[in-house]
């Protein structure tokens, strides 16, 4: 019997350059450290009541919901847009053009995003979000380990060392060496 699937859960928010430097880390070491990682957009302005980025993240709750293998690419795309080129997050259209460079289709896109405002995605956000305040989070990224039976909140994207420790993995650094051969 092969070693026991732990669950991670990351809360994060595009709007947090520092929830971008775990999400990628995490991303990478989902299959070196075998363990099932839970992609929690929450929305850091429940956190720490002042952010624009309510628009971008209920659209991401939406995906979650509905077309959670687009995730983790509509995520890095809207981290691309604010972070690394500057544009815009909070409108429609930019939404919609990150959802479409991440591969999912003007209608899908289109279909989520007029569905940022129903009681469910709205719901989902605020739940999620909750759940990270009830972890302790008092900004983002939160990382939750679910190890041995107990749980274990970790502050920050530069403390994955402690959370390789308490996985019981090893520490390759941001890009580990099979990560880093496929680039």
């Amino acid at each position: 019997m092969g070693p026991l699937l732990r669950t991670v859960e990351l809360f994060y928010d595009v709007l947090s350059p520092y929830s971008w430097l775990g999400f990628e880390v995490l991303c990478r070491y989902q299959n070196i450290w075998n363990i099932s990682l839970q992609l929690r957009p929450s929305l850091i302005g429940g956190i720490m009541r002042d952010s624009g980025s309510l628009s971008a993240m209920r659209f991401l709750t939406a995906v979650s919901l509905e077309h959670p293998e687009m995730l983790e690419k509509v995520s890095r795309e809207l981290w691309m847009r604010v972070w690394s080129r500057d544009e815009d997050i909070t409108q429609p259209q930019s939404i919609l053009a990150a959802a479409e460079k991440a591969g999912m289709s003007a209608e899908q896109a289109q279909g989520l995003l007029e569905k940022i405002s129903t009681p469910k995605v709205k719901n989902q956000l605020k739940e999620t979000t909750e759940a990270a305040c009830r972890y302790g989070a008092f900004g983002l990224p939160i990382t939750v380990a679910h190890v041995d039976g107990q749980t274990h909140m970790i502050f920050g994207s530069d403390r994955m060392e402690l959370l390789a420790y308490l996985l019981g993995e090893k520490w390759m650094g941001p890009v580990p060496p099979a990560v880093n051969a496929r680039l």
